[in-house]
């Protein structure tokens, strides 16, 4: 089903949606015929959105329980043990980075080429005595009260933040914005709240330990989601031989906002080193998006 020489690619992603994804549609724009599988787990359990061939025939399922790092990692595992995927990249953005690290954490390497952070909370968000510059957690516990409060009107607030559209000159579009609404509210406010908990309570300091393939870290240095400070730049001196990218002024939506930039970050990595590219010269890939 798979040729030898495909370099498989899996996205993790805080949200997806098979018209409307953000980093994932860089990606499927190459080689949209040669997508093997989707996964979307926004916040639950369980393989929740699978397709096969194409970006069609979309089954969603969303469970009660589960809701927490190591199942979102096992989840991936159970994917890729299934697919029996090797030498497969991984770029997880935000709380899919930290998927990313988890995996590799619990399962190891022996299936991945290569993982890429973009605008991940590895190591860890919240701020404990040995991580000084995290955030309070009355912060997290904002973002719990807005979203049992009126979690549309907090979805549509957040955009601001998270594309930078509240910064002076923003050029940021209302249909982005509103892209990002309707992405936030396929979650069910189940998963929703729990995962507040799970991007900002959970330590990958000990995952990222464990990286022992080429990495890269993709960050903006404008992120008021994922303050770079206490993220990207303390991921990058744990992780061994990691490679660092500060996008200058860019947001935690960067791969919506600057994708062609982050795109050709991407495919740099993706084509560097032996074996990284199909007979064709192109990135020829699976994606997974969580």
């Amino acid at each position: 089903m798979l040729g030898r020489k495909r370099r498989l690619v899996l996205l993790a992603e805080a949200h997806f949606n098979a018209v409307d994804a953000k980093t994932a549609v860089g990606v499927l724009r190459y080689r949209p015929d040669e997508v093997v599988a989707v996964i979307d787990s926004t916040g639950i359990n369980g393989l929740s959105r699978g397709l096969t061939g194409s970006v069609t025939g979309v089954v969603e399922a969303q469970t009660w329980d589960g809701n927490d790092m190591d199942t979102y990692a096992d989840d991936l595992a159970a994917l890729t043990s299934s697919l029996d995927l090797k030498n497969a990249i991984h770029v997880g953005h935000s709380t899919g980075g930290g998927e990313v690290a988890r995996y590799i954490g619990r399962h190891g390497t022996k299936r991945v080429a290569k993982p890429v952070l973009v605008s991940a909370i590895t190591p860890l968000m919240l701020k404990t005595p040995a991580n000084p510059g995290g955030l309070p957690i009355e912060v997290f516990d904002q973002l719990r009260a807005g979203v049992l409060a009126d979690r549309s009107q907090f979805f549509k607030d957040l955009s601001a933040p998270f594309f930078g559209a509240n910064r002076p000159g923003s050029n940021v579009s209302q249909g982005v914005r509103d892209a990002f609404w309707v992405l936030s509210m396929q979650a069910g406010l189940k998963g929703a709240y729990d995962c507040i908990k799970v991007f900002s309570e959970t330590d990958l300091t000990e995952d990222l330990k464990k990286f022992d393939v080429p990495t890269l870290i993709l960050h903006g240095d404008d992120d008021q989601i994922v303050p770079i400070a206490d993220s990207a730049l303390l991921a990058a001196k744990i992780v061994k031989d990691a490679t660092l990218k500060v996008i200058k002024g860019a947001p935690h939506g960067m791969p919506m906002t600057l994708k062609n930039e982050i795109n050709a970050e991407l495919l740099q990595f993706f084509r560097q080193g032996q074996g990284a590219m199909s007979d064709d010269g192109t990135v020829r890939a699976t994606v997974a998006t969580t």
